[in-house]
């Protein structure tokens, strides 16, 4: 027993690691490739590099609902939303306060508070199949669309496009086949680990997903909100999680539903699908305050997901 507890263990560890480092050099690679292709860096910024933060959740969602079952996929796209809000920024904060821009509340934002309305109400037959994966995928080609033609129409994207073109190299081709090679191995590795851990202790397979996989798959969002906040790129920050959480729901969670039929439970539907909306309206409400998020509301993030974790295991 403690030898398996030990190798579980292990596997988590490296699983959380793996994910990290392979979401880092999908990002990597994938950003200078769309620069190679001629795209906008600002272009760049919300479609490639805001999906390519999204695969470590894509990849344990999905390999998690078809070598477990579909509550693992489903508990983690909850749970990595609730700890992008609660823990990445809560964390944030707390290291300095984050501004929040005018365009940010107009452009992102609401398309935030839509997805995440979009997953109970969806979801409200108790079933999320195709067809609801479809009008998920529908979103998010839409949600790609505007904001496809909202940075290439300002001007300030066309003169940040000056000189921006690079020239494609093996080394951004090996990057992202490296990345995703090591997406493939460490969410299967954070799945093993993690679940083998939890299911040993009686824990239900959608309460898995929403804590130790959804933690593991928020750390490359947690690593990179937390540094722009200490170098004082807060608007990066907040724009990285609001274009995650939008990410997991629509582009995860559509394409889960399309690959394998989820079935929600009368208190999933009573309990953490509106906690969902209630963490996200919360966050709303203290973006539109000031504008900003301060420490004392990093503070209350924080407090809020330990006592959310803790009645889950209550």
């Amino acid at each position: 027993m403690v030898d398996g507890t030990l190798l579980s263990t292990l596997l988590l560890v490296l699983g959380a690691g793996a994910l990290f480092g392979g979401a880092e050099l999908l990002v990597k690679g994938a950003g200078n490739l769309a620069l190679g292709l001629g795209l906008r860096a600002a272009t760049v910024g919300v479609t490639v590099i805001a999906f390519a933060t999204t695969a470590p959740e894509l990849f344990v969602a999905i390999l998690g609902a078809l070598d477990v079952s579909s509550d693992v996929g489903f508990g983690t796209v909850v749970g990595s939303n609730i700890a992008n809000i609660a823990l990445v920024l809560g964390i944030s904060a707390l290291i300095r306060p984050l501004s929040i821009s005018d365009a940010m509340m107009r452009r992102h934002v609401p398309f935030m508070v839509l997805a995440a309305v979009l997953l109970p109400v969806l979801a409200l037959d108790g079933r999320i199949g195709k067809l609801e994966g479809g009008i998920l995928l529908a979103v998010l080609a839409g949600f790609t669309g505007y904001l496809l033609h909202t940075v290439n129409s300002s001007p300030a994207a066309a003169e940040m496009a000056e000189g921006s073109q690079d020239e494609i190299t093996v080394r951004d081709v090996a990057f992202v086949l490296a990345g995703l090679v090591t997406l493939l191995v460490g969410s299967r590795w954070l799945i093993s680990g993690g679940s083998s851990l939890l299911l040993a202790m009686g824990v239900s397979e959608f309460v898995v997903g929403m804590t130790v996989l959804a933690l593991g798959t928020s750390l490359p969002e947690l690593a990179a909100s937390a540094v722009g906040a200490a170098r004082g790129e807060t608007e990066f920050t907040v724009g990285n999680v609001v274009g995650s959480n939008i990410y997991n729901i629509v582009a995860v969670l559509g394409l889960l539903a399309v690959a394998v039929p989820i079935t929600v439970t009368d208190s999933m539907l009573r309990f953490e699908l509106p906690l969902v909306v209630a963490f996200t309206l919360v966050l709303v409400g203290m973006m539109w305050r000031g504008r900003r998020l301060t420490r004392v509301d990093g503070a209350a993030l924080v407090i809020s997901y330990a006592v959310f974790v803790r009645f889950l295991f209550a």
